[in-house]
């Protein structure tokens, strides 16, 4: 119900979101969260008024959770932006951290980052954000079609040994892992833009 009640809303936001100079704007869905991707122009006109103005423009239809000043990078690999989304697809996904393991999420993701050197990635993953928000993580990455290979065994082997230990400190809120793992959870679904 509320995403019949959100989409009517959004219908009439093209217009201000040009106007506030915000460029790949993205909603997503699951189960009762909704999360908003964006990038902003600067300098934004009054930009805090207008994500104010938005955010309660949802208010009759869902409870907010968490503002974008409210929302912690927890780990970046920002790369080549493509102007033509044709060229990428999107990961966005939500997990649930256990109590008490920000810190420790933190940390497991500054190693990745250290590891890289912080430089910039061509791909295939490109603009990786992750955030953190009230026990809540939410990832948004878009990655690049023709650099997508099929992963070999070694790599299969070393994603389902993090995700593995991942698990240790949070738990999947999306269907990410649900292939390894044999758990049935929802799938995220863009639902505007």
């Amino acid at each position: 119900m509320f995403k019949t009640r959100l989409k009517g809303y959004l219908a009439g936001l093209d217009d201000l979101i040009g106007r506030s100079r915000l460029e790949n704007v993205s909603l997503w869905s699951v189960d009762d969260f909704l999360f908003g991707y964006s990038e902003q122009v600067w300098p934004a006109p009054d930009g805090a008024s207008l994500s104010k103005w938005i955010l309660r423009g949802f208010m009759d239809c869902c409870e907010p959770f968490a503002e974008s000043d409210e929302m912690e990078l927890m780990y970046h690999d920002i790369g080549v932006v493509r102007e033509n989304k044709a060229e990428i697809r999107h990961r966005v996904y939500v997990t649930q951290l256990k109590p008490g393991m920000k810190d420790e999420y933190k940390r497991r993701h500054d190693v990745l980052v250290e590891a890289r050197g912080d430089q910039v990635n061509e791909g295939p993953e490109s603009n990786f954000t992750i955030w953190h928000a009230r026990g809540y993580i939410f990832g948004y990455c878009e990655l690049v079609k023709v650099m997508e290979t099929p992963p070999t065994e070694e790599e299969k082997q070393a994603l389902i040994d993090w995700e593995t230990r991942q698990l240790e400190i949070m738990d999947w809120v999306t269907d990410d892992t649900d292939w390894i793992f044999g758990t049935a959870h929802s799938a995220i679904e863009r639902i505007w833009k």
